[in-house]
């Protein structure tokens, strides 16, 4: 290779290496994320066999050109059971940080721009939500209102909020004491239009790390509340309730195996989107 070759080379390498150090683990946490989103909304279509269909007389089947993913201990069909658990799993964790994210994020935002004692009593709440490790909390909420899939996302609700109460507050404050709120003030805008037009907007982006940062966490919670039997109502298919059924077949490692993959698959997803999201939001990694 002559010496122009190599000398148009290097930049070209150099480039490349940038990009994957700058969009590799997001673009690899994107196409997982995608896998399963899409896997879950076409379920119906890609499926072969009936995830509840029980046929005992095929129980325990390793995989095969048939089954995939081998069958349960009751002849069911793994892969059709991951699949759609994935419809399941991502709906309960989308739900549980939207919901928690809002909710959080208003009540934060509203006690750090109100002061006084609204602020002293809303963040006072906070605190005795956190005193509770989350996940002992939500088992004895989960427990409480019996299992099922709507009582354990309320029960994770109820633990979930807090946290972006917390960041939502400090950012807010940081906030509001900016120019661009004081010639807001001068203008004649009113708190609420201050605090939701200009200045939650301008603090939102700490609010999406943490938000794909916890979607992933959301996702094992539901699964760990699952594999305790704290979840889903059997025979649902839901992947830490699938954990849960093979944990005692060793010689059958494919019963958890591949739901376990799938939970695993799925938080790595979230957290490479969500590490990304961070460095491109922090000037100071962008200059690296």
């Amino acid at each position: 290779m002559t010496g122009a070759g190599i000398a148009a080379t290097a930049p070209r390498a150099s480039r490349a290496r940038r990009w994957l150090r700058r969009y590799g683990l997001a673009t690899v946490g994107g196409a997982i994320i995608g896998y399963w989103f899409f896997a879950a909304l076409l379920a119906p279509v890609l499926l072969t066999h009936d995830p509840d269909f029980v046929d005992v007389a095929n129980r325990l089947q390793a995989p095969s050109a048939v089954h995939w993913f081998g069958t349960d201990a009751l002849g069911r069909d793994v892969f059709a059971r991951v699949i759609t658990g994935a419809r399941i799993s991502l709906a309960a964790g989308f739900s549980v940080v939207t919901v928690g994210a809002i909710f959080g994020t208003v009540l934060g935002g509203v006690a750090a721009y109100a002061r006084g004692w609204p602020e002293e009593a809303l963040m006072r709440l906070t605190d005795l939500v956190l005193c509770f490790p989350p996940i002992i909390l939500a088992m004895a909420i989960a427990a409480a209102l019996g299992i099922g899939t709507v009582n354990t996302v309320i029960a994770m609700l109820v633990v979930w909020w807090p946290k972006f109460a917390r960041l939502a507050r400090s950012l807010v404050i940081v906030q509001r004491g900016q120019e661009y709120v004081e010639a807001a003030q001068v203008v004649g805008f009113g708190p609420a239009h201050i605090l939701f037009r200009h200045v939650i907007p301008n603090a939102v982006g700490p609010l999406v790390v943490l938000v794909t940062l916890d979607l992933g966490n959301a996702i094992l919670v539901f699964a760990g509340l699952s594999f305790l039997g704290l979840g889903v109502i059997p025979p649902t298919p839901e992947w830490g309730a699938m954990v849960a059924e093979g944990r005692e077949l060793v010689q059958q490692w494919w019963v958890a195996t591949f739901p376990g993959i799938a939970i695993l698959t799925v938080v790595m997803g979230f957290n490479f989107v969500g590490d990304a999201i961070r460095d491109w939001l922090d000037p100071h990694a962008r200059r690296r």
